[in-house]
């Protein structure tokens, strides 16, 4: 018997502002859970790119005429509401990028290539996106440094007992890792990891793109140096992300990408630098794709993102306790609640894609794979797994669908 959502969030009727679910897929009702990769957009900011293509599009920061001003005041408004979602003390420290893979990668290329030497230290952990984990194993190779992995526990939460032993073996520079784990749902430490990698002089770098979508930010609250968002995965559109980083930290750096807008002045023997953000935002800007995020962040904000999360917290609970019901299933990650809307499992003796092959013919749209996370799936001892992602559309309809439809799996390959 399907539970219903928290009184604070009605998901039912949030869905009628997404499009998506006004379909059918295979004949059944589409059961949407794979936000973890990238949620579903609402007519609300849908709208808005429309009509800022329709009655503002201009280049920005370049043109003096009505429409270039009008693009530039959508830019920078945009780059304003991002920073008070993250609680950030200065819009120049707000630097569009593409996606939070991008943010990370300008950091390791800006500042890890520029400061790390041979034998410093660069901590990740076995929860890692390859997004957060293959550009700082690939500076840390190309300097001499040294990687190290926090261990998870049988839990599928991290493992700090090893921090002061990694401390001993070296100068830590830079301490990286995820607030929420894109394939387990962990609710991981980051106080407790901010804290540790400032005693050590490092600097600590955040992988956002899986909280940003689901709880309240606050980059000052939680003390990182560096904090990377993707806004496909919080209702906005893709190519539109962003890195908050430290003025005092980011005025240092070299630029990640030179051309045009990021310069102060060009001469033939020498090129300055313009000043922040725009030091670190080279050619042209995603004008319209920031005008959507920045509706999607009207949209999160009207919602509530602690209404978002206890709706989550509530769906994963509620999904553990159906998938449980499931002859030969494995549930990986923490109990429910420390853990966002996300759940990964195997069925025994069945391949993951065979899983979600047969799970989209009833309607189930599930990600199956190794997730971007593959030192991940190696410490589990598996290829592969099945995830089940939720949002705030979610409703506990879907994952009763999951769970008829995994039996329906069951009774192919029996």
């Amino acid at each position: 018997m399907a539970v219903t959502a928290g009184t604070k969030l009605d998901a039912r009727t949030l869905r009628a502002d997404f499009p998506i679910f006004e379909q059918q897929v295979h004949g059944k009702p589409l059961a949407f859970l794979d936000s973890a990769a990238s949620s579903q957009k609402p007519r609300q900011m849908l709208d808005a790119m429309d009509h800022f293509y329709e009655t503002s599009y201009a280049n920005v920061h370049r043109g003096v005429y009505e429409l270039a001003e009008r693009a530039t005041e959508a830019l920078e408004h945009a780059r304003e509401r991002m920073r008070a979602f993250l609680n950030a003390p200065s819009t120049r420290e707000v630097i569009f990028v593409r996606n939070a893979t991008e943010a990370i990668n300008l950091v390791a290329y800006a500042w890890g290539l520029w400061n790390l030497e041979a034998g410093d230290i660069v901590v990740v952990t076995e929860l890692e996106h390859h997004s957060n984990f293959v550009p700082w194993q690939f500076v840390a190779g190309k300097r001499g440094a040294e990687l190290r992995m926090l261990p998870l526990d049988d839990h599928g939460e991290l493992d700090l007992s090893g921090l002061d032993a990694i401390a001993r073996e070296g100068n830590v520079k830079i301490v990286a890792t995820n607030l929420v784990s894109n394939s387990l749902g962990t609710i991981n430490p980051v106080d407790r990891l901010v804290a540790w990698a400032h005693e050590q002089g490092a600097i600590f770098v955040c992988d956002a793109a899986q909280a940003a979508p689901h709880m309240k930010l606050d980059v000052q609250a939680l003390g990182v140096d560096f904090l990377a968002v993707s806004g496909h995965k919080m209702c906005g559109p893709s190519g539109a992300g962003v890195l908050w980083g430290r003025a005092e930290i980011l005025q240092k750096m070299e630029p990640f990408l030179t051309g045009g807008h990021m310069i102060s002045s060009v001469h033939v023997d020498k090129t300055t630098w313009g000043e922040l953000p725009h030091k670190f935002e080279a050619g042209t800007a995603p004008m319209a794709e920031a005008v959507g995020l920045g509706a999607a962040i009207d949209y999160l904000e009207a919602i509530g993102l602690d209404a978002i999360e206890a709706h989550e917290h509530e769906l994963a609970a509620y999904a553990l306790g159906r998938l449980a019901e499931v002859p030969g299933i494995t549930l990986y990650g923490p109990p429910a609640e420390r853990r966002a809307g996300i759940v990964s499992f195997n069925l025994e003796g069945i391949h993951p894609h065979d899983v979600a092959q047969i799970l989209d013919l009833q309607g189930v749209a599930i990600r199956a794979g190794h997730h971007c996370c593959q030192p991940l799936m190696h410490k589990l001892g598996v290829a592969a797994t099945n995830r089940a992602s939720f949002y705030l559309y979610t409703i506990p309809e879907e994952i009763d669908q999951l769970v008829e439809g995994l039996h329906a799996v069951r009774k192919v390959f029996a």
